[in-house]
């Protein structure tokens, strides 16, 4: 049982890295950078019929 964590625990902190390391690309390339947007957003009303 304690062979498997052997090979567990280093693929988890990998994969925890690579996530990690998506997420500070994202906010590095601006992905999050919106903020007129979303004040803009909760005045549309989605629900209209544009016919």
């Amino acid at each position: 049982m304690m062979s498997v964590l052997i090979y567990l625990i280093p693929i988890s902190l990998f994969l925890g890295g690579l996530g990690l390391a998506a997420f500070f690309w994202a906010i590095k390339s601006k992905q999050f950078d919106d903020p007129d947007g979303n004040a803009a957003r909760i005045l549309l009303d989605d629900d209209e019929n544009p016919n």
